[in-house]
Parts: C-alpha cells; structure tokens; sequence
C-alpha cells in the first residue's frame, strides 16, 4: 500500500507548487472512483517498480530558507572581474533586457514555437537572432541557435561529413580552444572521422578531407587570415568552418566575404551573463546549398489565412521525429531564451553602439599591448588580437596571482603565459590597474584612439571591416529603454505562455518554475562566474553542483550523476556514448546495435546514430506497450550484438507497462545495456527509481521534471545518470583530456564545452528540490497521474482515449483518439490545435507518439478549475465536431476549419462566413472575461518551406490593407524558391 503524506501547510512550497486544493483532489479522485491518493497511485503503478522507500532527501525549506541558503552558497564564491576569456566574456546584461526576457515569466515558461500562431513574438525574436548572426557572418542561411560553442563546432563537422560523404578526416585548427577541440574531436571520432589537429601556418597536406574548422580569432587572441586555408581546402573539394566571435565582426571581415562555407561560435558575449559556462546560445550559419544540412531549429517566414506574412519552425525542424537515425543532427531544443537575449542586446545597442563596444574593448587591448611591448621582462606574444593579449613572462604565476588581488581574473598558459581578455565593462582605469599589477605603467588616455592608430592596431589592414553590418531596420529603431520595454511587451503579448494559460503538452511537462529558484539565477555571486575559475572561487558553485547531483542519483535509484550535458538529446548522447564505450572497453567491439521501441521520441534514434550504434526497431504492442514476441525475435537475431535497448518509462503512450522489469531482464541476459529514457520522469519520481528497476543509464530533463523553465525552446539542462559499472565513463571535464589523442577506452568523454553544462540555471531545480523535498516529490508525482486520469475519465466519453493500462487508467499524460472523429467529418488533430487557441489554450502534443492523436499532459501544477476549463474547451470543440457530422454544416465552411480568429479578423465589416463571430472568438461563456487573440490566422506551414525566408522581411511586407486583415504585400522580400 502506498503512503502519501498529504500536505498540510498552506504556506509550504509544496502547497504552493501543487495546482489542487486539498478539497480539489478529493473531488477529482471520487470523480475517478478512489476515496484516496494513494488507492490511486496503488492502482495506476505496478508493484513492480514501486520504490520501498520515499527519496531521502534533507527536510524541506520554506521559499525563504531556500533563498538564504543559496545566498550562502553564493557567498562562498569568489567574483573577480573576468579578463580569462577561452570563450567567455565579461558583458553588461542591459537591465530592462535582464527584467525584461530573463526574469519575465511571459518570456521564460513558453514553450518551443510548435504552435507557430499563438507564438509570433518568440519567433520574431529569434529570427532577429538569425538576421543578426547572418549579417554579421555574411552568409544567408542561419539557425536559431545551437547550444554551445563546443558542440556547435561538433555540428558543423557532422555538416561537413554529411555535404561530403567520401571524406573520412576532418582538419581542426590548434588555435581553437581546448574545449572545443575537446568536444569536437571525440565527436568526430564517434562518428568514425579521423580527427588531424594542426596548426595552420602552411600548406594543407593530404587528400580525403570533409572539411577544417579555423579559429578566428584564435584562443591566445590572434589573427590569421583564413583566405589560404580555405581556398586550400576548397581545391581538395572540402569545406570551411571558420569558428568566429559575434563582437570581432564589428570590425574584423566577415567569414561569409572570406570565403567560409559555414560559421559558428557563441553569442554569450550579447548579454547573456558568464553564469559559470552556461546556458549560452551558440550559433551556426551556412552557405544556401546547405541550407537543407543544417543542424537544429530554423525560423522562416511564410503566411497566414489573410495573406499576412507569419513566422514559423522551417525546413527540418522536427526532423529528428520524424527522420529518426537519418536526422541531421539529435538536438530538438535550442537556446531560444538566451537568444533572444543575445538578439535583443543586438536591437538595443544597434548597429553603431554595438561597433563602439567593440572599439572600446580593442582600445583597451591595444593599450595594454603598448604598455608591454614597452616593458623589460614582458613580451607579447602575438602582435595581432581584437580583445585578447598573452603575454610570456617568466614570473608568470606571481603575476597571476597579483592580478587575482588586484581582482581581476586572467589565464595561465603553459608553464610562461598568462592571457588577458578583455569585455565589455572594461576601462581605461582597469588598464592601468592591470598594468601596475603586472608592475608597468599604462596611462589611460595616453594612447590613441583605436581609429587612429591605424598600422599600430592589433587589427590587420587587409581584415579590417569594410561592409557594413546590421542593415534591417529592426536594428536601428529601439534604443531608448522605454522603446525596449514596449517592444518586448508588444512580443510577448502575441504569445501564449504558462503566464496566461495551462500548456497540456504530453511528454514535455509544462509545469510552475518556481520563482524562488529563478531570482537567484542573476545574482552576480552565481551569473558572474567564469566556468574556468580556480576552484578555490568556486566553492559555492561546487557545493551545490555536489547536493544536486547526489539528490537526483538519490531520486533515480541510480550510483552518480554528471550534469554535464546542457540538454536532454546531449544527455541521450552521453549515455549511449558510455554505454558504447564500456562495451569496447571489455573488449566487445561487436555490440553497435541499438534497439529502439517503435513509439520512441525521434531523437532517440538521432542520438544512437551519433554514438556510432546502428539502430533496430522493436514494435509496438496493441495496448501500447513493448511486443514481448517482436523483442525476443529482434534479441535473437541480434544478440550478441546488442548494445542497448532505449525505452522510455513510462513509455510514450502514456502507460505504466508492467512487464518492464522482464524487458530490462531478457535485454540482459544477452549482454546488452538498458538505457531508461528520463523524459517522462514526472510520472516517477519519488515513487520508483529506474536505477532500481532495470536501468543501467538514464538522462533527466531537468526543464521538464524538475522545474526548470522551457525558455521557449532552451535552455535546457540533460543530466545523465549511471550505475555502478558505468561510472567511469561519465562525461569528462573538457579541459582535462589530451584534445590532440583519442581518450583512453575506459573513460568518458567530454560532452559540452564545461565540466557542468549550463550550471547558471541549476539552482532553479536546486530549489525545487530542496523546497519540495521527498514526501513533496510524492504528492508532485501522485499528483500529475491524478490530473491526466481526471482529464482521460472527463473526456472518456467525447473521445477515444488511446491506450490505457490494465486497470484503464493512464500515467501523467493520456492520448485523445481523432481518428474516428476524422474519418467521419474531416476535422483533423491539427484543426482541435488551431480551435484551442480561440479558447485561450496551447494545443496539446500533436501527432505523436501516434498520427492523428493529441497527447495531453497535465502536470500537477494545474488546479481543478484549469483542468475544467479545458476539459469544457474540448467538449465545446467536439460538438462543434458533431454539428458537421450532423450535416449542420460542411466541414470547409465550419468554424474549425477556419481557425483561429484574430482581433481584426472579427471586427471586419465584412463576415463571409457561415457562423457567427460570436461563435468564432466567444464560443463558451468564460472568454467575455479573458479573451486572447492570436495575432496572425491559421499559417500556410508548405508556403514557407517553397519560399524560404530565415531573415526579418523588409518592413513594408507588414502594410496592411483597409480591411484590416490581410497585408498588402504578398511574399517578403528575400524569398528563395526551394
């Protein structure tokens, strides 16, 4: 019998986190048939997997104790004014873009642009992000960003190998910083690349090369030009990736001018707070023949019902679903919160502020350069740089270390160079101050300016900049802080977030971020960190690192945790990648086969191609569940070449299988891993530990189950756990391998650019967990099975609900049945998704795990009332279904085949229509209180990929006509027919 300790305190977080009332689950548990929680929960989860005892995690804190204790925490870290560069840089967040997007709910619990209608203001902003990064670069087709530097260089070597398949080795510049070469190295190798690292000071030699990856500028701050290496390996028929910085392209020639077939680097420089290595938004832009190549999310811009140009996810943004192990890439989020921080730094400080920050961090660079070229004792190493200067001195650590207490943080190089990066918030006097730490004199002022200095800059004539950068007006308009303030205002206005209105999205678990875990994200003792500060600075950082990774090994019944990997797909990676690497290192070179359920997430089957696994699907069952006989028959045939089988618990369908423990056992038994994909995790946690139930490795999203927010569409946090046997081969600190050698067979290697991730959003679940504690993780879970089986029992009878478990009850999430409703009327799934947004609600997961279906999940967070209110949203819906069934009307002229309506929709003068505008915008009686209004119709998905646009349209594509309603203008200037 389970035992769930109810909440009693009003005023707990657990309280506070739970959507129900006490007298609102009760109701919702006799409306199910059950006098308790735990006669539920006994019902719905199979004894065998039930854990013994709750998870033992310390008491619970109130809001207010957690926050004093992460400023404990915090305290103990020691900030010094960042000048150690490596690919991270001191910058000033503008206040009201900090208020404004980072800490402004509107923008961080939305959801990834699905839906594209009822999320314009998102869109809009990332394709900000990529006008900018595709300005900046010069080339014409740019993503809408990648998760960090490391991995995205690893990105555009997979690019490379796919755009040139008879190529098996990939040149990496030694200039590159060791983390990327870490990342990207291990990550060409897994996929059978030879890996050559190389200075480029010559010749390239020999054939069979994909591509080369060229630094630009380089880790210690120089500059080569990269015309001679590209046009070297576009001779041998490979292609360039120049790794570039967004701030150096104010002034140094663009990669796109130069030559490059691609770019990539990070745009944490943009705003976006050091926050101990992560989360940053790293980008990627490419040539057009490779547009259809290119890794990760795309904004593009098409139509709406009215002829309105619209925003929407173009080319292979779901492919990972849908394409599975032919994916371009694994990745299925972004970095979308932190780039459109980055995208509104850019609006903000606009084409010329953006060139006089850059000129001001080279003056400083150029007068400290003149300071030491001027000194005995102290040499510059390269007379070349834009912001960063390494100096060889023989006394190397004793000037660290007087730098350190003169507060400023520098990087040591070898065993006689120290490197010093300059960002945005540094001063003359800041020159001066390191200057006489280094015991020389720099005087500010004496120098001049960086535009007179001509052939004395640090800038090389012939890469100077001569084009100019950031044309689209969007970037010319918004400068003053009450502009800013209404421009963001103005785009999350367009949006529907879990600000406005619950989010039933099945299988991503749209549940509250707690506030009281989010404000401390952007204090400077936690966002102010360099990922690569001594660890004596970072006791703070480490200590909570340590509890959060023991609490989560703790929850999953698993022996250790890495919160290395900075998204659920890179901790699906990391996984396998160990997995894969554990058998090698028994000396089981054979086991390259991945088995996969038929009703996995696609990025499953992505992630096993990028481990180098060959993948084999197992089908579905009936009832939803593993097909015991197709299992045996695939473990048969395969067996001694099994790696793993990566199944979802519970599974994609919504069910609690029964049979689980058997699958873990029978994959065993052949000497095969069992990898529990962690994405339904809420339906788990503190009531069963997939460590304990046959998993040997799982990855967490921590952006789902454990609070933090969805940012729409990243950041994302994908911890990977382990047991006993795999330890070692958890991910590696990247800048504590050999970059230039093939890790050893029996470690891990390094999966992102820091040894942890994207830290800066950790004391959100930090808090969460720490509020919530173990009888709280209960209730959270005990919870959310609750309110998907209220929602399935309450709907039961309108729509079929698709697979239930043998009691008929589902987990956290239940599948609405359209099929039979669409056979009869023509209503389709994606026509249910468009009509909730005329009720003010996101649509529910479509099309997967099963066509024709929508997948609801309504996390814990959600009361009764909420839950009605869709519950009669969708009642609505299904007569208005029922009336075409009825030959009230045909299907084409229905409302739902209309939908959504706009504002200006339904205050035209002209209705040519069959319903009424009551009908169309007011359908049920609570919206006269609340009303949204997407503000675009239904959007034309196929014109947008015929007529690919990823930059802003020209402004004029937005005249609108006298009706009010369709825009005069027809395609957006920028098309290109595909």
């Amino acid at each position: 019998m389970t035992h769930l300790t109810p909440v009693t305190d009003p005023s707990s977080y657990p309280a506070r986190h739970l959507g129900p009332s006490n007298a609102e689950s009760q109701a919702m548990l006799s409306a199910l048939g059950f006098d308790s929680l735990e006669a539920l929960i006994d019902a719905a989860l199979p004894p065998a997997i039930r854990a013994e005892a709750s998870p033992a995690l310390p008491a619970p804190l109130s809001e207010h104790q957690a926050q004093a204790r992460l400023r404990e925490l915090a305290d103990k870290n020691v900030v010094l004014h960042s000048l150690y560069g490596q690919g991270y840089y001191d910058t000033i967040t503008p206040p009201v873009i900090r208020r404004g997007v980072l800490e402004d709910p509107g923008w961080y619990t939305a959801y990834t642009p699905y839906q594209p209608e009822i999320s314009q203001g998102r869109l809009e902003a990332l394709l900000n992000f990529q006008t900018l990064v595709s300005e900046l670069t010069e080339l014409p087709i740019a993503g809408a960003s990648l998760l960090d530097e490391a991995s995205a260089v690893a990105e555009a070597v997979g690019l490379m190998s796919r755009a040139k398949k008879k190529g098996r080795r990939v040149l990496l510049d030694a200039r590159l910083h060791p983390q990327v070469i870490a990342v990207a190295a291990e990550r060409a190798r897994a996929i059978e690349l030879e890996v050559e690292v190389e200075s480029l000071n010559g010749p390239i030699v020999g054939e069979d090369y994909v591509g080369v990856v060229i630094a630009y500028p380089g880790t210690e701050g120089d500059i080569i030009d990269p015309r001679p290496i590209i046009e070297d390996i576009h001779t041998r028929g490979g292609l360039a990736t120049v790794a570039c910085d967004l701030m150096a392209l104010q002034v140094l020639e663009s990669p796109g001018t130069l030559g490059a077939d691609i770019a990539v680097g990070s745009s944490q420089r943009f705003g976006v707070p050091l926050f101990f290595g992560g989360p940053h938004a790293a980008f990627i832009s490419v040539t057009d023949k490779l547009k259809r190549q290119l890794p990760g999310r795309v904004v593009g811009v098409s139509k709406d019902a009215a002829g309105a140009p619209a925003y929407r996810l173009a080319l292979q943004t779901r492919e990972q679903h849908i394409r599975r192990e032919k994916a371009t890439s694994n990745i299925c989020t972004a970095q979308a919160l932190l780039a459109v921080t980055a995208s509104m730094y850019a609006v903000y400080h606009g084409p010329e502020g953006l060139k006089r920050i850059a000129l001001a961090i080279h003056r400083r660079a150029a007068l400290l350069a003149a300071a030491v070229e001027a000194a005995p004792g102290l040499e510059l190493v390269h007379d070349t740089f834009f912001d960063t200067l390494t100096i060889r001195a023989e006394n190397r650590d004793n000037l660290a270390q007087a730098l350190a207490q003169a507060g400023y943080l520098v990087r040591p190089l070898g065993t006689d160079k120290i490197s010093v990066a300059f960002g945005e918030s540094s001063t003359e006097e800041d020159v001066a101050a390191i200057a006489k730490a280094l015991g020389i004199s720099a005087t500010p002022g004496a120098s001049a300016s960086t535009e007179e200095q001509g052939e004395e800059s640090g800038l090389p004539e012939s890469l100077r900049r001569r084009t100019e950068t950031l044309k689209h007006p969007i970037f010319s308009k918004i400068h003053s802080e009450t502009q800013m303030l209404r421009y963001l205002r103005e785009l999350s206005d367009k949006d529907l977030a879990l600000d406005r209105t619950m989010i039933p999205l099945g299988s991503c678990t749209m549940k509250l971020n707690p506030t009281a875990g989010m404000e401390p994200i952007s204090w400077p003792e936690f966002a102010q960190i360099h990922p690569f500060a001594p660890e004596e600075h970072t006791q703070g950082w480490r200590e909570l690192i340590e509890e959060i990774e023991g609490w989560l090994a703790e929850i999953t019944g698993y022996a250790k945790v890495s919160v290395q990997p900075n998204a659920g797909s890179q901790g699906e990676l990391a996984g396998l990648l160990a997995i894969r690497r554990y058998h090698v290192a028994q000396g089981d070179q054979g086991r390259d086969i991945c088995l996969i359920p038929q009703s996995a997430h696609g990025t499953n089957a992505a992630s096993a191609t990028l481990a180098n696994l060959r993948v084999v699907v197992v089908a579905t069952a009936e009832d939803g569940s593993i097909d015991l006989s197709d299992l045996d028959a695939k473990l048969a045939q395969h067996g001694e070449h099994v790696a793993a089988i990566m199944i979802t618990y519970p599974s994609t369908h919504g069910v609690f299988e029964p049979q689980v423990r058997e699958v873990c056992q029978k994959v065993h038994a052949v000497g095969g891993q069992v990898y529990i994909d962690g994405a339904n995790m809420n339906a788990l946690a503190g009531l069963a530990r997939p460590g304990e139930f046959g998993g040997d490795v799982s990855h967490l999203n921590l952006h789902k189950t454990f609070t933090i927010p969805h940012g729409g569409g990243g950041p994302g946090v994908g911890p990977v756990a382990v047991r006993e046997h795999l330890i070692d081969f958890l991910p590696t600190d990247p800048n504590g391998v050999d970059p230039l050698h093939p890790a050893p067979e029996g470690t891990g290697v390094p999966i992102t650019a820091t040894r942890y991730g994207s830290a800066g959003v950790l004391p959100i679940s930090w808090s969460y967990l720490a509020m919530m504690g173990g009888e709280g993780l209960e209730q959270a879970t005990a919870h959310a099975i609750l309110g998907a089986n209220y929602v399935a029992a309450q709907l039961r009878d309108d729509f079929p609900i698709l697979y239930t478990g043998e009691t008929g009850l589902v987990a956290h999430e239940c599948i609405v049945d359209l099929r039979p409703l669409t056979d009869a009327s023509g209503v389709t799934a994606a026509d249910v998704c468009k009509r909730l947004v005329d009720y003010g609600f996101h649509a529910p997961t479509l099309a997967f795990p099963v066509a024709g279906t929508l997948m609801v999940e309504p996390t814990e967070s959600e009361s009764q009332e909420e839950l009605d209110r869709f519950i009669e949203a969708m009642r609505s819906i299904r007569r208005e279904i029922q009336t075409i069934i009825n030959g009230g009307i045909a299907y084409e002229d229905s409302v739902l085949h209309h939908a959504p309506f706009t504002a200006a929709s339904v205050s035209r003068n002209e209705w040519p229509y069959a319903f009424s505008r009551e009908e169309a915008a007011w359908p049920v009686a609570s919206l006269y209180r609340a009303k949204y209004f997407p503000p675009v119709r239904r959007i034309d998905e196929a014109y947008g990929d015929r007529n690919l646009v990823c930059s802003c349209p020209a402004p004029e594509a937005f005249d609108f006509t006298t009706s009010g309603d369709a825009a005069a203008a027809t395609t957006p200037n920028g098309g290109t027919n595909v």
